[in-house]
């Protein structure tokens, strides 16, 4: 980790992020720190900190000066683990040949081809959950098509173990956080799952004409190990789970708790992706993660040496009222197109299609077939070192 003793031109702060209360509420945190300046030095982690839109934007951009390669977790043990593994932990060249499987196969076509009618499944998952009028927005609604498809995208084998793999992912984010008894209580998930992987997944045990075997496909041409393999289709696996489900969750959540959007949605469907891309921005799927400084970089006027590790803030970036215009409202009309809520550069989330193409088909047969959204209790949610999302949602539709 970087130096504790922080220079005399960086605003510093004792906050600590990674805290029951801030990860709970981040938002007015997050404010906080954005006005303290462009970057912020986080004493109690040895870390600098970017939560301005601009600044986080620039850096995810600047590979070459904030790399992933050395990890993107906030401790050694897992930065060790995943450095030159993970495609979240490379930089270019290695990671072009990597990242290259991803978007040589997970394009629309290729997601159809495995998924079937995505659109006609989720047209029959919301008959499902209308008919019933009252369900769990996160268990009955948001869990169920993303589950089922990224599994078979990625070519998981139909066994017992599918039941367990989500856990398994919610408790691996938790595992890039800082060491701490959240950390600690997250390793046998990660365990699990990488167990799970190595040992279950292999070239003869993948779905035929998944991404699985895409990936095993390049290994076997030498263009990535077999463990890279593995470790992508974990790595996809795991973005293309939990953090589809939160922003699918999240987004039904803010349409129940503001009745006018979701009118403004059932009077225009077209008004849905950006409604999706809206609950995205606001509840950012992933919160943050960190990169390293290869060379002394100034930021209007703060010098941040290198070797230091530096958080950027997704879910501060996405709140900056720098950049968008009352950030704390929820605006389907607003359709944040440049919303760094799926990182961006080379760095953009491989998932991002599979997740706006879920999102959009569950929230536009919800337009379809439902007037009026409601809570009928307070949901519940569960703080996560990097991910936020909700456990429970109680709904009632009309």
């Amino acid at each position: 980790m970087a130096s504790t003793e922080a220079p005399a031109s960086a605003p510093e702060t004792d906050l600590d992020l990674f805290s029951d209360e801030v990860l709970y509420d981040p938002f007015p945190h997050y404010k906080a720190l954005r006005d303290l300046g462009p970057v912020v030095y986080l004493a109690k982690y040895g870390v600098y900190g970017l939560f301005r839109y601009d600044r986080v934007r620039a850096a995810l951009r600047d590979w070459r000066t904030f790399s992933s390669a050395p990890g993107i977790a906030f401790n050694d043990p897992v930065n060790q683990q995943i450095s030159g593994q993970s495609v979240l932990a490379m930089d270019p060249p290695q990671h072009t040949a990597v990242r290259k499987v991803f978007d040589d196969s997970l394009k629309p076509k290729f997601i159809r081809h495995v998924a079937g009618n995505i659109e006609q499944r989720a047209e029959e998952l919301v008959d499902e959950v209308a008919a019933r009028r009252e369900f769990d927005g996160v268990r009955d609604f948001a869990r169920r098509l993303p589950v089922d498809i990224v599994m078979d995208l990625v070519g998981l084998p139909r066994d017992e173990n599918r039941a367990k793999i989500l856990d398994w992912v919610q408790g691996t984010f938790n595992s890039f956080g800082p060491v701490g008894e959240r950390w600690r209580s997250a390793l046998p998930a990660q365990e699990a799952l990488l167990k799970y992987a190595l040992e279950k997944v292999t070239p003869d045990t993948v779905l035929p004409g998944s991404f699985g075997e895409i990936a095993f496909a390049a290994a076997a041409r030498e263009e990535i190990t077999q463990h890279q393999a593995v470790v992508v289709m974990t790595g996809f696996m795991a973005a293309g789970l939990d953090t589809t489900i939160n922003a699918v969750s999240s987004t039904l959540w803010l349409l129940a708790r503001n009745p006018d959007q979701w009118d403004a949605v059932r009077q225009d469907p077209r008004l849905v992706p950006g409604a999706f891309l809206e609950g995205t921005r606001m509840e950012c799927p992933a919160q943050t993660f960190s990169r390293v400084t290869t060379r002394d970089v100034e930021i209007e006027g703060v010098t941040v040496p290198a070797g230091a590790r530096v958080l950027h803030s997704y879910g501060s970036a996405n709140r900056d009222e720098r950049h968008y215009p009352d950030p704390d409202r929820f605006d389907v009309r607003r359709n944040p197109t440049d919303t760094v809520a799926f990182d961006i550069g080379v760095h953009t989330c491989p998932g991002r299609t599979l997740s706006a193409m879920e999102g959009e088909a569950m929230l536009g047969a919800l337009a379809r077939r439902v007037s009026k959204i409601e809570l009928i209790a307070e949901p519940a949610r569960t703080v996560n070192n990097i991910t936020r999302g909700l456990d429970t949602l109680p709904i009632r539709v009309s």
